[in-house]
C-alpha cells in the first residue's frame, strides 16, 4: 500500500489546559506489543485523553468528507521532481535514490546507483525536518498553541494544517503538495464499514477508539482554543476533515529520533521509504554528518526499491496506522489480540477484580497471541480466572504477574489448575476462530448490493483488506489451538497414566 513512516510507541495525547506546566508534554507510549511499515513501534492501544469525549453514537453519524485542497493522489509522481529539486536547493545532498512508482507501496525510493551493505543514506539536515520547534509561517497561531501548552501530536497536526492552508506561501509547500490527499488510514472508514469488515478482529475496537480520540482531540482544541481565536483558526480550515488528514499523515509518517532525545519529527524525503518486515534498519540523527540517516543492512542494485523498518508490528497494527496488510505468513512479528474476561458467576469475582485493580488491570483484558505462543501475562490472567476460593492468597500474585509487575519468577506455575487455565485460553481461541470463519465464509456475498462503480471499488478494496487481516489472524489462532490441544492431551494422558499406576499398586497390595 501507500508509503508511511514511523510513530514508535503507544499511548497518545495527554490532557492539556491553560494552567498546565509551561513545557509541552512529550508523548510516551506504553506497549510491549509490536507492528510493519517504516521505523515505528506503535502503541498497543492509542489513547488520546481529552476532556471532550466523543460518544459511540456521535461517531456513528454519517459525515460528508470534504475534499482536502492540498496534497496529491497517493500514487502520484506529479510533484515528486519538484519536491526533490526543492530539497536539493534547500541543502539535501545528492541522493543515490529517486522517487518512483513501485510494486510495494505505490510510491517509494528506488536505487539509482549501486548501494553497498552498511552504507549510510539520506543525510537530511535538521533544517528540512518538521518538529514542534519549527518556525510557523503564521507565528501568532504558534504562539497561542504554546501559550496553552498543547502537546506535540495535536501541536504538529495543527501546524501541518496551518502550513498547508497557506499553499505557496508556506516554506513547506513543495513537501505538502507531495503528501497524499487522503492517506491510507482507518480514520477514513465509516462506523458501518468497521462493523461490517472488522467484526471478527479486535482491531475494530482499537480503530473506533482511535477515531474517537482524534475527534475528541479536535473538539478539545476547537472548544479551548480555536473558538476563542477564530481569526487565527477559522473553522473552514481547522475542522474535523483537515484534522483527520493531518493525523493520518502523522500516524503514517511521524518518526521518533532516539539521538535527538526521542523527538518526534516529519522527515521529508525519508518518509517516502516503504517498509519491509525483513529489514532491520531505521532512521536516526547522525551527529557526525549532522543529518537524518539510515544504514543499509543489505546491498541494492539500480532499479531496486530501498526499504527500512517501521518496527515490529502485527498485521492489525499495520492496517490501523498505514492502511495495508502484508501477505499471509510474511510478517514474523504478526500477532492477534484476544479479549479475556473474568466470569461474573465466579464466587470470588469481587476479590479477583480488586486484585487486578491494584495492578492497573480490569476484569476484561486483551493479550497478544503469536504463532510461537502467548505471553506469560496471559497465562497468569488465566490462572486467576480459573483459581478456586482455596487459592485466594495467590490472587494478588497472579494479578501482579498478569500486569508484568510480579517480583517473583515470571514463569510461575500452578500445576493443580494448569489444565483449567489452558482450557480457558483454548475456549477463547476457538470462539474467536468461529467468528473469523463465519466472516470469511460470508465475505464472498458482500457488496453485491452496490451499484455505484466508485463505491463498489472502495468496498471491494476494504473487504479485501479485512479478508487478508482475518485470514492472517485466524492462522495464528489455528496454530495456538493446535499447541493448546496437544498440551492438554499430554496433561490428560499423564493423569491417566498416574491413575493406572495407582490402580495397579492398589491391586498389588490387596
Amino acid at each position: 500500500m501507500a508509503e508511511a513512516s514511523r510513530i514508535l510507541q503507544s499511548g497518545f495525547l495527554p490532557p492539556f489546559s491553560h494552567n498546565s506546566p509551561s513545557h509541552r508534554t512529550t508523548l510516551h507510549f506504553n506497549s510491549s506489543y509490536t507492528f510493519h511499515r517504516r521505523n515505528t513501534t506503535i502503541p498497543n492501544t492509542i489513547n488520546i485523553q481529552c476532556s471532550s469525549s466523543v460518544s459511540a453514537a456521535e461517531t456513528t453519524k454519517p459525515t460528508k468528507t470534504k475534499d482536502i485542497p492540498w496534497g496529491c493522489e497517493i500514487d502520484s509522481l506529479e510533484n515528486a521532481s519538484t519536491l526533490q529539486k526543492w530539497l536539493s536547493d534547500s541543502g539535501l545532498p545528492e541522493q543515490k535514490m529517486g522517487i518512483q512508482r513501485v510494486d510495494v507501496g505505490e510510491r517509494g525510493l528506488v536505487a539509482l546507483k549501486n548501494i553497498r551493505k552498511g552504507e549510510k543514506l539520506l543525510f537530511v539536515p535538521p533544517s528540512l525536518v518538521i518538529t514542534a520547534d519549527s518556525k510557523w509561517s503564521n507565528p501568532e497561531a504558534g504562539a497561542v498553541l504554546k501559550q496553552y501548552n498543547v502537546p506535540d501530536w495535536p501541536f504538529l497536526a495543527t501546524y501541518l494544517i496551518s502550513e498547508a492552508s497557506l499553499m505557496k506561501s508556506s516554506r513547506w509547500s513543495n513537501y505538502i503538495s507531495a503528501l497524499p490527499r487522503q492517506p491510507y488510514s482507518l480514520l477514513y472508514w465509516t462506523r458501518s464499514e468497521l462493523d461490517r469488515y472488522l467484526e471478527a478482529s479486535q482491531i475494530r475496537e482499537r480503530a473506533i477508539e482511535r477515531i474517537n480520540n482524534v475527534t475528541g482531540t479536535y473538539n478539545d482544541l476547537r472548544l479551548r482554543i480555536f473558538s476563542k481565536h477564530p481569526d487565527l483558526f477559522p473553522e473552514e480550515i481547522f475542522n474535523i476533515e483537515t484534522f483527520n488528514w493531518s493525523f493520518g499523515i502523522l500516524f503514517s509518517r511521524l518518526v521518533r529520533l532516539p539521538s535527538m532525545d526521542g523527538r518526534v519529527a516529519l522527515v521529508p524525503w525519508a518518509d517516502m521509504l516503504n517498509h519491509n518486515c525483513e529489514v532491520e534498519t531505521f532512521l536516526d540523527y547522525d551527529k557526525s554528518s549532522q543529518g537524518i540517516v539510515f544504514t543499509t543492512d543489505r546491498a541494492y542494485q539500480p532499479g531496486e526499491q530501498v526499504f527500512i523498518s517501521y518496527g515490529r508490528k502485527s498485521n492489525g497494527e499495520l492496517l490501523l496506522s498505514y492502511g495495508f496488510v502484508p501477505r499471509e505468513g510474511t510478517n514474523p512479528s504478526d500477532s492477534v489480540e484476544l479479549s479475556f474476561s473474568l466470569k461474573k458467576s465466579d464466587k470470588c469475582y469481587k476479590e479477583k477484580v480488586e486484585a487486578l485493580k491494584k495492578h492497573g488491570l480490569s476484569a476484561s483484558e486483551c493479550f497478544p497471541i503469536q504463532v510461537t505462543g502467548w505471553p506469560l501475562e496471559l497465562m497468569a490472567f488465566a490462572y486467576l480466572v480459573v483459581s478456586p476460593p482455596s487459592m485466594s492468597r495467590q490472587f494478588g500474585e497472579m494479578a501482579a504477574a498478569a500486569s508484568n509487575k510480579s517480583t517473583s519468577k515470571k514463569d510461575m506455575k500452578y500445576p493443580e489448575i494448569e489444565e483449567e487455565a489452558l482450557q480457558f485460553i483454548l475456549d477463547s481461541c476457538e470462539s474467536s476462530i468461529s467468528k473469523y470463519s463465519k466472516f470469511l465464509q460470508a465475505s464472498g456475498e458482500m457488496d453485491l448490493d452496490i451499484t455505484n462503480p466508485k463505491q463498489l471499488n472502495r468496498r471491494v478494496f476494504l473487504k479485501q483488506l479485512a479478508v487478508d487481516l482475518c485470514t492472517s489472524e485466524r492462522r495464528i489462532l489455528f496454530r495456538s489451538q493446535y499447541i493448546l490441544r496437544r498440551r492438554l492431551r499430554d496433561i490428560r494422558s499423564g493423569e491417566l497414566k498416574a491413575l493406572n499406576l495407582f490402580d495397579g499398586l492398589r491391586n498389588l497390595f490387596k
